[in-house]
C-alpha cells in the first residue's frame, strides 16, 4: 500500500495496455512474468499533476524473526529506466530500519533481477521504496516477487518511519558543509571519514558482478562479488547526489587489483552529473597492483568546480571472480569540496606553473583540460608549461578552459600578461574572457591559426571592475593538428605596456581617436559598415578600427587621428606592419607618421586609392634612437560619399622591414584564415625547436638546424589532402617581375606544391612542384600581369614526408634575368621619409654625441626619420641570388 505522505506519488498496479503501447518511453514494454503488454506489474512515475515529493513506498505484511540457518529469501525483477528512476531500495524494517538492497539511478529499458536474504531477530517487514526525478521521461517497476517458505507472517505493528535530517532543504544534503550538529546532512554521502559514510554508496550494477560494502569495525571497504545478473557489464556503484563542489574539490581514496595473473581488471571513476548526464571518465587503472592481497596504492582524482549536483561513481570489471583476485576500494575521502572554498596561493594569478596552477583551475564544464607539459617552458627552455596537443588522439571536444580563482574588485587598471605559443597547421585559437559575477562574459584579447614555433608575449589591460570577477583562458582547437601552449601568467597592478602586436580583438591596445571623425572600434556584425571581414579572423565578427570619411561626416579637407600609446625609444631602427582597408570612391588620404614626444612628427607611408574591396599591407622603418614616440594614422577628408578607411592587425618587431628569408618571421606573407579557400597553415619552425614533425635537417639561408623556414608536414590523420594557401601581399600590375624561392620536398606519398596568380578573382597556375629529393632546390618565376595580382604558395598534405619553403623573393619590376621591365616609380604603399631626413638625423646625433662628450649632461630626446624604401623594384623584399645559377627557370605570361 502506499504511504500515507505521499498520496500524490505512489505505486500503481498496471500494465503497459494501461500506460500506452505506442510511445516507447512510457513504461516498461512489457511485464516480467509473462512478457507481455497485457500483463500486470507495480509502477511509479511522474504524476500528471507534476512532481512534489521525490520517493514513495510501498512494504509488505509483518513478517516473522529469521535465523541464519533458516533466513527469509526474496526474489524479485526491477525495470528502472530513463533519467526519472532515481533508484530503488529494499529495507527491512524491524527494531531499527536499515537497506538490505540498493539499486541507484537507471538501468536501461530491461528488466533486472534483484535477491535478498534477510536475517532478523526480530519481526519486520520489507519496505520497497523508489526515488523519482522530474525528468522527460522513465519510471520504476516492479515484478515477479518471490519470498521463500521462510518468510513467514506475523501480527507486530509495524515501526515508525525515521525522522528527516536537520535540513529540509535537500540541496544541503551531501553538499560538503555540515549543516547539522549531529552532521547527519552529510553522514551518508560516500566519505568514509563519517561513521555511516560507507553507507552512502549504493550498488546499480545489472550484470554478474556488483560492488558490496563490508561494513565491520575493524575495516571498512568496497569489494566486488558475484551478482545474479548474466550480463557480462561493468559493476557500478554511485554516491548520493553530490555538491555544488568548488574549484579546489578533490576525491582521494586507496585501491587494490590483486590476483597471480598480470591483469586483474579495470577500475574508474566517473562523474554523472544531474543535468548532463554521465561525464567521461576521470581516473582510469588496468591491469594489477600486485598479487598480495591487502597492499594498497593510493589514488587522488581532480574533481573540480561543478555548478550542478552530480554523483561520483566506481566502475570496475573483474577478469575472474575468484579468492585468488579481488577488486576493492577503500579510504574515500572528499577533500575542499565546498562551492565556498577558495585555497590562497602565495603568488596569486601570477604564475610559472613549476609548482602547479597557483591561482588557477581547470573548468570542468568544457571539453577537455589542459596539461603540465615537462620540458617547454618560456622561462628555461626545460621547465613546465601548460599545454593542449591538438593532435593527441585522446582529446576529445572543441574547447578547453582555464579559470582564475574569483577575484575581488578592483580599483585603476590591471593587466594580465603572458607568452603563448600556437602553433601546428590545424590547431585554433587562444582567448581570454572576463567572467563577471552574474555569468556574463566578455572576450579581452584572441589569436588563432599559426603563430610560429615560438613563444609570443601577450597583454589584456583589465579596467577597474566594481564587483568579483574571473579571468579565463579558452583554447578552441579547429581540427587535429597542433599545440597551444601557455606560460609565465602575470597579474600586476598598473596599465600594460604598448602591445607589439594588435588585432583589436576585444580591446584597442591604447589606441585613442581625435578629428573632425572618430575612429571606432567595430566590425561588420555591429555596424554593417566598413570591410566585410577583418584582415585577422576574416569573419563579420572580427575587429578593426575604422573611420567613415563620408563628406557628412569627415568634410573634405579634415582629419580624423587614430594615435598609439607611447613607446620607448631604441637605439636600432624597427619595422611596424599594418594592414589598411580603403572603400568607396576617393575615401581620403591616408598617411602614417612617427611622431616623437619632442619634435616634428616624419612620414612614413602615404595612400589615396581605393584599390577595392580587399586589405592591403603596409610597413615602414621607425628610426627613433632613443625618443620615445607614437604612431599617428591620419585620415584627411577628400570629399567622398560612402567612404571608409580601417586598420587592422598593427605590428612592431624590433628590426628592420628587410628582405623575407624567415629568420624574423614571415614579414608580409599570411595563412588564409577562410575556410573557403583552405583548412591548414603554413607554419614556421627549425630544425633545433621542432620536437613532432618530421623537418629538413637544416634551413637553406643559414643552412644550420637554428635557420628557419616553412613547412606543411604529412599526417596520416583526417587532415591528409587538405591544403594551405600562403598569400603575398597585392603587388602592382608588370611587365616582368621575378619570383624566385627555394623547396625542401624528399619523396613523399600525397604531398606537393603549386604557385599560383591571383587577379581579379581569377586564379592562373604558375608552377607545380611534385618531387625534388631531400635537398633545398631553386625555382625561377617569371611573371607578367596588366592588373594588380597575389601570389598564392597552395601546399597539399600528404601521408608522409613533408613540404618546405625559404628564401621567398620577388623583385617587382626585373624578370629573372635581370632586365628592367617597368619604370620606376614611387614606393606610396612603403616608407615615404626621405634620404635628406636621414642625413640630418645622421648629423644632429653626431653633434648630440660630442655635445654628451664634452659636457656629460643627459642626451637630449630627438626625432628619427624612416629609411625610405628603394624606388627599385629590385629593391622590394627579398635575398639576392646572384651567386647562384637558376635551377628552374618559368615564364608566366599575362593571364589578364
Amino acid at each position: 500500500m502506499a504511504s500515507p505522505m505521499m498520496k500524490h506519488l505512489k505505486w500503481t498496479r498496471t500494465s503497459q495496455a494501461n500506460i500506452s503501447v505506442t510511445d516507447p518511453f512510457k513504461g516498461p514494454g512489457r511485464d516480467h512474468s509473462s512478457n507481455t503488454a497485457s500483463g500486470h506489474f507495480l509502477y511509479v512515475t511522474v504524476p500528471e499533476g507534476g512532481l512534489k515529493s521525490d520517493w514513495t513506498s510501498f512494504q509488505s505484511p509483518l513478517l516473522e524473526p529469521t535465523n541464519s540457518t533458516h533466513p527469509c529469501k526474496m526474489v524479485m525483477y526491477s525495470h528502472q529506466f530513463g533519467p526519472r528512476s532515481g533508484g530503488l531500495s529494499v529495507l527491512v524494517a524491524g527494531t531499527d530500519i536499515y537497506p538490505v538492497w540498493q539499486r541507484g539511478g537507471a538501468l536501461g529499458d530491461l528488466w533486472v533481477k534483484a535477491e535478498v536474504e534477510i536475517i532478523s531477530n526480530t519481526s519486520f517487514q520489507l519496505v520497497f521504496v523508489a526515488a523519482i526525478r522530474d525528468k522527460e521521461y522513465g519510471g520504476v517497476a516492479i515484478d515477479s516477487i518471490m519470498m521463500s517458505p521462510n518468510c513467514r507472517l506475523s501480527k507486530a505493528n509495524f515501526p515508525k518511519p525515521p525522522g528527516h535530517p536537520c535540513t529540509s532543504d535537500t540541496s544541503k544534503i551531501c553538499d560538503f558543509h555540515e549543516d547539522c550538529e549531529d552532521k547527519d546532512d552529510e553522514a551518508k554521502c560516500g566519505d568514509f571519514s563519517y561513521e555511516k559514510g560507507s553507507s552512502g554508496w549504493t550498488d546499480s550494477s545489472i550484470g554478474s558482478q556488483q560492488w558490496v560494502l563490508n561494513d565491520t569495525p575493524k575495516d571498512k571497504y568496497l569489494f566486488l562479488a558475484e551478482a545474479p545478473g548474466q550480463q557480462l557489464t561493468e559493476a557500478q556503484t554511485r554516491t548520493p547526489l553530490l555538491g555544488p563542489s568548488g574549484p579546489a574539490c578533490t576525491l582521494n581514496f586507496s585501491y587494490s587489483l590483486t590476483s597471480k595473473s598480470n591483469h586483474t581488471g579495470e577500475l574508474s571513476i566517473r562523474v554523472i552529473d544531474s543535468l548532463l548526464g554521465s561525464l567521461p571518465r576521470l581516473w582510469e587503472f588496468s591491469g594489477e597492483t600486485g598479487s598480495v592481497e591487502g597492499v594498497y596504492q593510493q589514488a587522488q582524482v581532480y574533481i573540480g568546480a561543478r555548478d550542478h549536483r552530480f554523483q561520483m561513481e566506481f566502475v570496475a570489471r573483474a577478469r575472474k571472480l575468484c579468492p585468488c583476485a579481488r577488486i576493492t576500494v577503500k579510504d574515500v575521502r572528499f577533500i575542499n569540496c565546498h562551492a565556498q572554498y577558495f585555497p590562497s596561493s602565495p603568488t596569486a594569478l601570477s604564475c610559472n606553473f613549476e609548482d602547479g596552477l597557483c591561482g588557477w583551475y581547470q573548468d570542468q564544464t568544457d571539453n577537455f583540460d589542459w596539461s603540465l607539459l615537462t620540458g617547454m617552458d618560456h622561462s628555461i627552455g626545460i621547465g613546465k608549461s601548460l599545454a593542449v596537443d591538438v593532435w593527441s588522439p585522446l582529446l576529445r571536444g572543441v574547447s578547453g578552459r582555464l579559470l582564475s580563482y574569483r577575484q575581488p574588485g578592483t580599483s585603476g587598471h590591471h593587466c594580465l600578461s603572458f607568452y603563448y605559443k600556437l602553433y601546428g597547421p590545424e590547431t585554433g585559437a587562444l582567448s581570454v574572457k572576463m567572467r563577471d559575477a552574474y555569468g556574463g562574459e566578455s572576450l579581452l584579447w584572441s589569436r588563432s591559426g599559426a603563430h610560429g614555433n615560438f613563444w609570443h608575449e601577450g597583454h589584456c589591460p583589465v579596467s577597474e571592475q566594481l564587483t568579483s570577477f574571473q579571468l579565463m583562458f579558452e583554447a578552441v582547437r579547429s581540427g587535429f593538428d597542433g599545440r597551444v601552449a601557455l606560460d609565465d601568467v602575470a597579474f600586476v597592478n598598473r596599465p600594460c605596456t604598448v602591445p607589439n602586436k594588435c588585432s583589436f580583438e576585444g580591446q584597442q591596445c591604447g589606441y585613442t581617436a581625435t578629428g573632425t571623425a572618430r575612429w571606432l572600434h567595430t566590425n561588420w556584425q555591429s555596424s554593417n559598415t566598413g570591410p566585410k571581414t577583418d584582415h585577422t579572423l576574416e569573419t563579420v565578427m572580427g575587429y578593426y578600427m575604422m573611420a567613415d570619411s563620408d563628406v557628412e561626416i569627415l568634410p573634405q579637407g579634415s582629419v580624423a587621428t587614430l594615435t598609439s600609446p607611447v613607446r620607448v625609444g631604441v637605439a636600432q631602427t624597427e619595422c611596424v606592419h599594418f594592414w589598411y582597408h580603403m572603400g568607396g570612391e576617393n575615401p581620403g588620404l591616408l598617411t602614417v607618421y612617427m611622431k616623437p614626444v619632442k619634435g616634428d612628427r616624419v612620414k612614413i607611408f602615404s595612400n589615396s586609392l581605393d584599390q577595392g574591396d580587399v586589405w592591403r599591407h603596409g610597413n615602414g622603418n621607425i628610426s627613433s634612437t632613443i625618443t620615445d614616440w607614437q604612431l599617428e594614422f591620419e585620415l584627411q577628408g577628400a570629399g567622398g560619399k560612402g567612404t571608409h578607411v580601417s586598420v587592422d592587425d598593427i605590428i612592431f618587431l624590433n628590426h628592420p622591414c628587410t628582405k623575407c628569408d624567415l629568420e624574423i618571421g614571415m614579414c608580409d606573407w599570411t595563412n588564409t584564415q577562410n575556410p573557403e579557400l583552405d583548412q591548414l597553415d603554413w607554419e614556421l619552425t627549425s630544425a633545433e625547436a621542432e620536437t613532432h614533425y618530421p623537418t629538413p635537417s637544416h634551413d637553406h639561408t643559414l643552412g644550420t638546424e637554428r635557420g628557419h623556414f616553412l613547412f606543411l608536414p604529412s599526417s596520416t590523420r583526417d587532415t591528409a589532402n587538405y591544403k594551405a594557401w600562403l598569400l603575398s601581399p597585392h603587388l602592382p600590375s608588370t611587365k616582368g617581375s621575378c619570383l624566385r624561392f627555394w623547396v625542401y620536398k624528399p619523396v613523399s606519398h600525397g604531398s606537393h606544391l603549386k604557385v599560383w596568380g591571383q587577379s581579379g578573382g581569377n586564379l592562373k597556375q604558375m608552377l607545380s612542384v611534385e618531387e625534388v629529393g631531400a635537398v633545398w632546390s631553386r625555382f625561377d618565376v617569371d611573371i607578367t600581369s596588366a592588373h594588380e595580382y597575389q601570389i598564392i604558395f597552395e601546399g597539399f598534405k600528404g601521408y608522409t614526408g613533408v613540404l618546405a619553403l625559404d628564401d621567398i623573393d620577388y623583385d617587382i619590376g626585373f624578370n629573372c634575368a635581370g632586365e628592367a621591365k617597368d619604370p620606376p616609380t614611387n614606393n606610396t604603399g612603403g616608407i615615404a621619409a626621405s634620404i635628406i631626413v636621414v642625413l640630418l638625423l645622421l648629423a644632429t646625433l653626431g653633434v648630440l654625441l660630442y655635445y654628451y662628450l664634452r659636457t656629460q649632461d643627459k642626451t637630449k630626446a630627438m626625432t628619427g626619420g624612416a629609411v625610405e624604401r628603394s624606388a627599385s623594384p629590385s629593391a622590394i623584399e627579398g635575398i639576392a641570388n646572384d651567386m647562384y645559377d637558376p635551377i628552374d627557370l618559368l615564364t608566366v605570361s599575362e593571364w589578364l
